[in-house]
């Protein structure tokens, strides 16, 4: 039995085997979306919102996610269009010492920039603290925010989102 059936959240191995995660050398290209899809489910909003086809579902449905990373451009609107929160933005590359999470945020209250936040991994356990960096809007995003967060790079596989204020 999966990780994801018996603890509510894939395990890193479970992720490394679906067909959008990326492998360890495609961190080192820059902002990438992270598709951490392992449920065969009927879902493919990520596939229609991509305006560059980067992501693939395909027929049937209930396909996984596959992503070209050489059409990604980082945009998010995979990430704000998941009805799982399965995506997110990473680039490891951020600077010498930190990487950078985007992630799809609908809580409130919203963190404001330069805001110092917990960042927390797949079961919710804090991780490590974070600086958001920039907040994202567009009529494309619908309601939801993207956080930019900047963070330790060392953490970059295991931090997922931010602890709620």
């Amino acid at each position: 039995m999966s990780c994801l059936k018996k603890c509510g959240a894939p395990s890193i191995e479970e992720l490394r085997a679906s067909p959008g995660f990326p492998a360890e050398e495609d961190y080192k290209t820059g902002n990438i979306a992270v598709i951490e899809c392992i449920e065969q489910i009927p879902c493919n909003p990520c596939e229609t919102s991509c305006p560059r086809g980067a992501i693939n579902v395909g027929n049937p449905i209930t396909n996984l996610p596959t992503i070209d990373l050489s059409k990604c451009t980082g945009c998010g609107i995979c990430v704000v269009k998941c009805p799982g929160i399965a995506i997110h933005l990473m680039d490891v590359n951020y600077s010498e010492d930190s990487a950078m999470i985007t992630i799809p945020y609908e809580y409130l209250p919203l963190p404001q920039v330069n805001d110092t936040v917990t960042l927390v991994d797949r079961m919710g356990k804090e991780v490590c603290e974070g600086k958001v960096e920039k907040i994202l809007s567009s009529k494309a995003y619908d309601l939801t925010k993207l956080i930019k967060v900047s963070f330790d790079k060392k953490y970059y596989e295991d931090v997922i989102s931010i602890k709620r204020i």
